[in-house]
């Protein structure tokens, strides 16, 4: 399949528009001649550093007195464009106790932001911190083992003592660069280039991520806007996911990646893009990217609903060992390493956690390790990941609301049947990263990374009861619909971008240049067949395949800065190549009985082009508010199996627009709202007698968000979001051998979308009073989640969900106590609801008759945990 874009007339339509600012601005081209004509170097962007607005006094380390110390410490920060300090790390020797304190003191430092052109950007900079002996009381110093000839005296606390003798640290009021590259006037270009592009683009910070407790990273997705996750299937299967009108199931239409490293795995046989979140530590996640909807050339395969990144990072710098208990006996221990002097990006976690689950066979284990390293200073930054983790838990699997309602059956509990019983997950996976950067001259950047990654996972699970008849032999009917899933992929990837310096003709305009390029190795082994309890006797096949899945992509982006930002115009293409091996070992499947015929299996190729512009533009008529519009097109990757020998891909094409506004009053608040259209080529759905993603047609959704985040004191941040939409099937589901007419009704709601989703989350956090040597703090958070009514097939509806989750913490020094309450007001929810025909009475005709089904929630959870860190 060949796609053509009008190519040409967009071009003319691009120099009309370049002449044009160029006949409006004469002057400011005049300007750039000399007196003879001569052109003149072009202008340089205008730049200021960073300034410190607000500094904190370094506590002197007391083991120190005696020594008369009074060292400068030169640290290498990190200040983003809010003015905050993300990232900090001493310069030099290590200096034990003074690099701690002088680390603890630039990290509460407040800044203005470096800006280039009048916006403010991320920067760099090396700041020295001078420490001073301490004014102290003679009785302060009373039961000090010391020789009273050792070390200088101390100076006694006069009521008239010079107060500006007082420690402190001595900084200028502009900090001095790092490297030459913030005096030639481009302040961090990686933080600039990834800089949001719409009013749907989100960072999540800790505080916010951190004001709700979280089980693990895939809870932390419910802080984002329009955003609802939960373990719909039980903890050994990844989370349900909506965004935006999509149901992603378990990631099929969210891009999710991990510093960069793609997480979804294309081809899974339990769910397209399938990603599981378990095995990342919540108290190792940073910050939270969100991009919504498709306008980024960066955003890749599964970015059908957006695109969302985890960064990894330890602020606190230290040993932490933290040990959990709670109800339905669930213990975690978690131990963080993260060594003092060097960057917020370095460490080692591990955690395990075991729980008898919070109803009948539930029970589980899992364990995760994860190390991060980041090193390099000036023009080279090198980062290193490394993930291995593994669970095995039971699900207590699917249950019909109509045998919870006769009492057959407890909301909590599983069938009495050991076809239910046998039910479980397990997973292993392994991820393994190295990024570059290398910074050149006036912002030019390069960006190399490489990636590796191993996944396992089997499923053994029953939707149905007891409906199934074996392909192989008719006969065998009624032993149990439990479905066996086994996938294995192993994934080699490649990244790089380019980025080019800023060229400006005149003043008034900025351009900037992107190449990227990445590509994927996919190796995928699966199978599903249907094993008979507790025996584990195989007595029908239905899947055996490998697949060999390669994603070449390639982009090209172009950056436009007008009139010192005030208009933002980005814009670019971007263009993947997949190619398809398949050996389909049951392909062309025939009974036993009829192998006279010919020999079962189907192997084949297929290969296709996935081409799309991205486009994005945002004016700010004042500093503080900007107006945006965008427009994309993107793609989701097709399930290997459902391929012809020689098709061109058919990727399920999504466009995507998006007008909205952003309001950004410093740190206070930050609020955006924004409107949206999105259509699909084809959608999927889940379908549980096959226990499956299966295509069901193309789908449109038409929505709106609203979201805000206040910080009005330093102890106290509040975040509310709103999202609606609504989604409809556009045209009947594609027709199969066993539902050759399927039902559609023009405008239909698409089964399984929420109409409105709303998150709010409120922290506080800060000290309560000085007992002793240190301050008792305290901490307290709410996060509650709703999600509307939601249209399941056959007409019916699933129940509206409401969740909230509390958390409370006191510290003091090395000490901390917290209590997490998880669903507050213990309300039976369901995790995920679905309505089809099922039959859980194995010595009576299976019903054909569809029934609503679901998976319970977890009830009111209660988890105490004990941290030190010395």
């Amino acid at each position: 399949m060949v796609i053509r874009y009008p190519i040409g007339p967009l071009l003319r339509l691009a120099c009309l528009l370049l002449l044009g600012g160029l006949a409006a601005c004469p002057a400011a081209g005049r300007a750039q001649d000399s007196a003879d004509g001569t052109p003149t170097e072009p202008a340089r962007p205008s730049v200021e550093p960073p300034r410190v607005v607000e500094a904190v006094d370094p506590e002197y380390p007391l083991e120190h007195i005696e020594s008369g110390d009074e060292p400068v410490i030169a640290l290498h920060v990190t200040i983003e464009a809010d003015g905050s300090v993300s990232e900090a790390h001493p310069e030099g020797a290590h200096l034990p106790g003074f690099d701690e304190a002088a680390l603890g003191a630039v990290r509460r430092w407040r800044f203005a932001p470096a800006q280039r052109d009048g916006a403010p950007v991320r920067s760099r900079v090396r700041v020295e911190v001078r420490f001073h002996l301490p004014l102290v009381t003679l009785e302060s110093v009373e039961g000090m083992d010391r020789d009273e000839h050792d070390g200088p005296a101390l100076r006694p606390a006069e009521d008239d003592a010079d107060p500006d003798a007082a420690a402190g640290p001595e900084a200028a009021p502009e900090a001095p660069p790092e490297t030459d590259l913030a005096a030639e006037g481009v302040v961090d270009p990686l933080a600039e280039a990834d800089a949001g592009r719409t009013s749907s683009d989100y960072e999540l910070g800790e505080d916010v991520l951190g004001a709700a407790p979280s089980r693990d990273a895939g809870d932390l997705l419910n802080r984002a806007p329009g955003v609802w996750a939960a373990r719909g299937e039980g903890d050994g299967v990844a989370h349900s996911i909506f965004l935006r009108g999509f149901d992603a199931e378990h990631g099929q239409d969210i891009e999710l990646t991990l510093e960069g490293i793609p997480l979804n795995l294309p081809s899974h046989l339990h769910g397209q893009g399938y990603a599981d979140l378990g095995f990342l530590m919540p108290e190792l996640v940073r910050s939270l990217r969100i991009r919504e909807g498709v306008h980024d050339p960066r955003q890749g395969d599964f970015a059908t609903a957006g695109s969302i990144d985890f960064t990894l990072g330890v602020a606190r710098r230290g040993a932490r060992l933290t040990a959990s208990y709670g109800l339905f006996d669930t213990f975690r221990g978690a131990v963080i390493v993260a060594p003092e002097g060097e960057r917020e990006g370095s460490f080692v976690g591990g955690a395990y956690r075991t729980t008898s689950g919070f109803g009948e066979g539930r029970a589980g284990q899992e364990g995760t390790a994860i190390a991060g390293w980041t090193f390099g200073d000036g023009d080279l930054r090198v980062r290193l990941l490394g993930v291995f983790a593994g669970a095995r838990y039971g699900l207590a699997g699917i249950l019909r609301r109509d045998d919870v309602a006769s009492g057959r059956v407890g909301f909590y509990d599983q069938y009495d049947e050991d076809t239910a019983r046998a039910q479980g997950a397990s997973s292993l996976r392994a991820i393994l990263g190295v990024s570059v950067d290398v910074l050149g001259e006036r912002g030019s950047f390069t960006e190399l990374a490489a990636w590796a990654s191993y996944a396992d996972f089997r499923l053994a699970a029953n939707y149905t009861g007891f409906t199934e008849i074996s392909r192989v032999n008719p006969e065998w009917r009624g032993r149990g619909d439990l479905i066996e899933q086994l996938n294995e992929t192993t994934s080699f990837g490649l990244r790089a971008r380019w980025r080019s310096e800023p060229w400006t003709p005149w003043g008034w305009l900025s351009v900037r240049a992107e190449l990227g390029a990445s590509g994927r190795l996919d190796l995928v082994a699966q199978s599903q067949r249907l094993v008979a309890a507790p025996l584990n006797q195989t007595w029908d096949e239905r899947v055996e395949a490998n697949i060999r899945a390669l994603d070449v992509g390639l982009y090209g982006d172009l950056d436009v800065a007008l009139w010192d930002g005030v208009v933002h115009l980005r814009g670019g293409l971007r263009g993947d190549v997949l190619s398809y091996g398949v050996d389909d070992a049951l392909g062309n499947f025939i009974p036993r009985f009829r192998r006279d015929m010919y020999i079962e299996g189907y192997r084949r190729s297929a290969l296709g082009l996935a081409l799309g512009p991205r486009v994005s533009l945002e004016v700010s008529p004042i500093e503080a508010l900007t107006f945006s519009l965008a427009y994309g097109e993107g793609y989701r990757s097709p399930q290997a199996r459902t391929l012809a020998d020689g098709e061109s891909a058919p990727f399920s094409r999504v466009r995507s627009g998006d007008l909205g506004a952003r309001l950004a009053l410093g740190e206070q608040l930050e609020a955006s709202v924004s409107g949206f259209l999105t259509t699909l080529g084809y959608d999927v759905a889940f379908d549980p007698a096959e226990g499956r993603l299966e295509s069901i047609g193309p789908t449109t959704r038409l929505g709106a968000a609203l979201s805000a985040t206040a910080r009005p004191w330093e102890f106290l941040v509040g975040a509310l979001s709103v999202t609606y939409v609504h989604a409809t099937l556009d045209a009947p589901p594609l027709a199969s051998a066993e539902n050759p007419s399927p039902p559609y009704t023009p405008g239909q709601l698409l089964p399984y979308v929420a109409p409105w989703v709303v998150r709010g989350d409120v922290g506080l956090e800060g000290p309560l009073a000085r007992l002793g040597d240190h301050d008792l703090t305290g901490e307290l958070g709410v996060g509650a989640s709703f999600l509307s009514e939601r249209p399941l097939p056959y007409g019916q509806f699933a129940s509206p969900v409401g969740v909230m989750d509390a958390r409370g913490a006191i510290g003091w020094g090395p000490v901390g106590l917290a209590v997490d309450l998880y669903n507050l007001t213990d309300s039976r929810y369901a995790a995920t609801e679905y309505a089809y025909a099922s039959d859980w009475t194995p010595t009576a005709p299976p019903s054909r008759l569809p029934a609503r089904h679901f998976a319970a929630g977890a009830p009111f959870t209660l988890l105490v945990s004990l941290t030190v860190q010395p």
